[in-house]
């Protein structure tokens, strides 16, 4: 059975453009409901980090060592370090790890 990827690519593109032209051409209106401003305003973040969160865990080669790294990273952020210090914070733990696991 042979497939044609034009047709795939077609699909993929009408879905697409069904998706983010619908929500502009039906509602019209300001949203009043609180609910649903909320819901739309954390949607882009919800999104990230369903993504991001496994692949902290399966990035490396030892799941734990990327779970230690995580808890690592969320302590040292909520004590109030910046960004990249958290970043070599969790980069050093998974070196560590990985070396003693592996």
């Amino acid at each position: 059975m042979k497939h044609n990827i034009y047709i795939y690519i077609a699909i993929m593109a009408a879905v697409s453009f069904i998706i983010r032209v619908l929500p502009l051409t039906l509602i019209r209106k300001q949203i009043k409901s609180p609910f649903l401003q909320s819901f739309l305003y954390y949607m882009p973040y919800i999104t990230l980090a369903v993504m991001t969160f496994p692949a902290i865990l399966y990035a490396t080669q030892s799941p734990i060592a990327g779970a230690v790294a995580l808890g690592v990273g969320i302590i040292s952020a909520w004590f109030g370090a910046s960004l990249f210090q958290v970043s070599v914070s969790c980069c050093a733990i998974v070196l560590l790890l990985e070396l003693i696991l592996i």
